[in-house]
């Protein structure tokens, strides 16, 4: 990753070599478990690139169980149509859900592949709920994004290029992002490092404040590109298992420590077996 002074600090990927993750789409059998026809809600306004198709089918309880509703277009309340939402199934994409009705709340990326449980779609333990729906335009397969330390694109910038950031500390950029320009592509940024915590999108566009985009504090701690198949075709992001807790180099006493039992009375001693005459030194 080369890096370049310019107000701030320049994260350059490898142009050409996309990561490609393996995210494979939904197993035709869970599509056809479900009694009847699901429900369709028709596209209520084109998003995303030129060509671009998408699909997203959302179960009423996990593992793509229950009552099946499928989307291809943006949706202000999908709980009209059902009572709540256990699992999800990208076909096509990317789209981004919402915690509340109306495209409000906490923000939840989805690209293609299988969401089988809540935990599978958020970290966040304090919003997982999704109750609306929008596919995510995608303008570009080139991704560029200038992070902002002050509101108004003031103080010290972060230029981001084809690449995705576990950690902004670690390129010398503090945790603190007040402002935004996504000059191409779309892109997610975290709350804490390794993509971890609430989730805010950034599309195409200046965001002057951070209220632009939906955050109630400008922190923001990591970021990654939003993969469109119409360029990578085979992959989503897949976020890496986290490093395993490395051991405690202090760990605490045991305060109750469990005494030793009395050590058992030494057995009759048994005599010398005779020397085995194979087994002896030879002179």
């Amino acid at each position: 990753m080369a890096a370049q002074a310019e107000l701030g600090s320049v994260c350059q990927g490898q142009r050409g070599k996309p990561i490609e993750k393996q995210c494979d789409g939904h197993n035709g059998s869970k599509m056809t478990d479900q009694q009847g026809n699901p429900d369709q809600l028709p596209a209520e306004k084109g998003q995303g690139g030129a060509g671009a198709t998408y699909k997203l089918a959302v179960f009423e309880f996990e593992n793509f169980r229950g009552k099946k509703l499928e989307l291809s277009g943006e949706c202000k309340d999908v709980l009209e149509k059902t009572e709540k939402i256990g699992s999800v199934i990208v076909e096509s994409g990317p789209w981004v859900g919402f915690e509340r009705p109306g495209f409000a709340g906490e923000q939840f990326v989805l690209e293609k592949g299988e969401y089988p449980r809540w935990s599978t779609w958020t970290n966040c333990l304090s919003s997982y709920s999704l109750s609306s729906f929008r596919p995510l335009k995608v303008d570009s397969a080139d991704h560029k994004l200038h992070l902002f330390e002050n509101a108004g694109f003031e103080s010290r910038k972060m230029e981001i290029v084809d690449d995705d950031v576990p950690s902004l500390w670690a390129h010398g950029f503090q945790d603190r992002v007040a402002s935004a320009k996504a000059i191409s592509g779309t892109w997610v940024g975290y709350m804490y490092p390794g993509y971890r915590g609430r989730q805010y999108v950034f599309e195409r566009g200046d965001f002057k404040h951070w209220n632009d985009w939906g955050a109630t504090a400008p922190q923001i701690q990591s970021v990654r590109r939003v993969r469109d198949m119409q360029w990578h075709k085979r992959g989503c992001y897949i976020a890496s298992a986290p490093a395993p807790t490395p051991p405690n180099p202090n760990p605490v006493p045991n305060p109750n420590p469990t005494p030793n039992p009395a050590p058992a009375p030494n057995p009759t001693p048994k005599p010398n077996p005779a020397p085995n005459p194979k087994s002896q030194t030879q002179p």
